[in-house]
């Protein structure tokens, strides 16, 4: 089921109903553009969002994976870089809670339950890593700071 709505930018735009439920209220995948609009059998057109899951999965699953792909060899070199503030640290956390709570709004619902478990599990072990070595690296701070001040 689709709606196409052909509108001048002077005017305002059209509510659609489908089912007695508005359009844009409607949940679904809304598939990115580089040129901001698709051209279709000759009419451009703006934005389409995707309700069926089975049809947005794979660009979802397309999409999520590169993105953690990515995220992955971030935080590979994070995680592996020498620190002593810490600071690489503390952005890997950042990097995997940003991820998960992205994952969590805007892909959830698309993506399958072992797709989910996979990346949550890998997130997990970094997450322990970059912990650990925050944990350790705050541990040594102290041990340095406490053993300067004493005589």
């Amino acid at each position: 089921m689709y709606a196409v709505s052909k509108i001048s930018k002077k005017k305002r735009r059209k509510k659609f109903y489908i089912n007695g439920e508005e359009v844009s209220k409607l949940v679904g995948f809304l598939m990115p553009s580089r040129k901001k609009s698709f051209s279709i059998s000759g009419m451009n057109v703006e934005n389409i969002n995707i309700m069926n899951k089975h049809l947005a999965h794979p660009l979802v699953s397309k999409k999520v994976t590169a993105k953690f792909n990515k995220l992955i060899s971030l935080l590979t070199e994070l995680i592996v870089s020498d620190d002593d503030s810490g600071d690489t640290f503390r952005e890997a956390l950042n990097q995997i809670e940003k991820f998960r709570l992205e994952i969590k709004n805007k892909y959830r619902m698309f993506l399958e339950k072992k797709e989910l478990e996979e990346m949550s599990n890998k997130l997990k072990l970094l997450k322990k890593m970059a912990e650990g070595k925050l944990i350790e690296l705050n541990n040594y701070s102290e041990m340095v700071h406490s053993t300067g001040k004493g005589r």
